[in-house]
């Protein structure tokens, strides 16, 4: 039983699930985005957040303890360099995970995590939203559709009487 066991153990063994979890967050920090299951990226945004935290304070200190999480010199100048810049003003919640259905070989639910500041398509989104069509707001069209379609016909059989 796990009672009061937080960890998501993911039937690995605690150096498998670190190394594991080390990689996909390399992969998540140069990709952007990576498809993986629901429980790993549960169990993987819990390991990065705290990095990008780590990240938005440049120093020698910070750069060692992520490169100890992360074992990769491109993942952690990225780090730094790009990625700290993009989310200085976001309080947190810098990963998005969305459920993408399950995987045909094993029915397992598939998901794809994602930095939230780097998907242009949900960045559209929130800038432009449309408003919401209720049976209201099509019965006042409706009605306004036919005042302004007599109109240009008033005005068109005007000519033809002089």
């Amino acid at each position: 039983m796990r009672h009061g066991c937080k960890v998501n153990h993911l039937s690995r063994t605690h150096a498998h699930r670190v190394a594991m979890l080390s990689n996909m967050a390399t992969s998540l920090i140069l990709h952007k985005r990576i498809e993986t299951t629901v429980a790993k990226a549960k169990a993987l945004r819990v390991y990065v957040e705290p990095l990008i935290s780590r990240s938005k304070e440049d120093s020698t200190h910070n750069r060692r303890i992520v490169f100890s999480y992360l074992h990769s010199k491109e993942a952690v100048n990225e780090l730094f360099r790009e990625i700290s810049q993009k989310v200085a003003g976001r309080p947190g919640g810098y990963t998005r995970i969305l459920k993408t259905g399950i995987r045909h070989g094993d029915n397992s639910e598939m998901a794809i995590i994602e930095l939230v500041d780097y998907n242009e398509n949900m960045l559209k989104d929130t800038t432009k939203k449309a408003a919401k069509s209720t049976r209201r707001s099509r019965a006042k069209k409706a009605e306004a559709a036919p005042a302004a379609a007599e109109a240009p016909v008033a005005e068109a059989e005007a000519p033809k009487a002089e």
